[in-house]
């Protein structure tokens, strides 16, 4: 990724409905290349989607980060049953403490419990380590 196209990805983390042209004017180059450029970066799967950033609290949502320990041998398969389930917003495939990390947007309380439930009872999830997220500090 060259630098005009990491300056793009840049600037849309932080704002993601700024103008193709406002775009264009900061990186000196023209609305055209910027569109080009969004495109690309969108095809070869750099940009993932849009969506709004929400504080769940003042939306009266509830939600959290949930670790996810899986079977090695049943990785890939329990992976795609997890990402089917509509409240999972985010999957992450990492290292450290779980294998897998996903946030998950629910209703209420006890419809992010039922969640946690049916995702624990799901072929190859060994271990569900929820952290229900209490407030967004950024």
């Amino acid at each position: 990724m060259d630098e005009k196209n990491w300056r793009i990805v840049e600037v849309m983390m932080r704002n993601g409905r700024i103008s193709k042209t406002d775009l264009a004017k900061q990186l000196g180059i023209t609305e055209a290349a910027v569109r080009k450029r969004i495109q690309k970066l969108e095809k070869t799967g750099v940009i993932l989607s849009y969506r709004a950033v929400i504080n769940y609290k003042s939306a009266g949502l509830a939600a959290s980060l949930t670790g996810i320990d899986v079977e090695p041998e049943k990785l890939w398969s329990t992976i795609g049953k997890i990402r089917q389930i509509e409240e999972v917003k985010s999957l992450w495939l990492t290292t450290g403490d779980h294998t897998v990390m996903a946030e998950i947007i629910a209703k209420n309380t006890e419809n992010l419990s039922a969640i946690h439930d049916k995702i624990s009872k799901i072929d190859g999830v060994r271990r569900l380590c929820p952290s229900v997220i209490i407030d967004v500090l950024k």
